[in-house]
């Protein structure tokens, strides 16, 4: 039997926190809870808990992805590589042809 890492669910919110960089982690947190005392009040907002926990499991991936907050900084400056959104829109459709 060969040794294979073991990995928890991405979207449990300690595994979230966890794999969060401490800058992110009170953002997440409050969104956390803001979301879990509104599915306590009301079962139908289970499902917006579960979106959030996905979105943010998402976002850990992201944030650790080398050069992510630098591409973010370029972005708000209008500097670094980019693509037009036109042209992104054309070679999408083009792709999907």
């Amino acid at each position: 039997m060969s040794a294979q890492p073991v990995y928890g669910d991405p979207e449990d919110p300690q595994e979230i926190l966890r794999g969060l960089p401490a800058r992110e982690r009170p953002e997440f947190l409050r969104q956390y809870r803001a979301a879990v005392d509104s599915a306590r009040d009301d079962l139908s907002s289970y499902t917006a808990l579960k979106r959030l926990l996905h979105r943010w499991s998402l976002t850990v991936i992201a944030v650790n992805q080398p050069g992510y907050y630098e591409a973010i900084q370029e972005a708000k400056e209008g500097a670094g590589e980019f693509t037009p959104l036109d042209e992104a829109i054309a070679d999408e459709l083009a792709r999907r042809r």
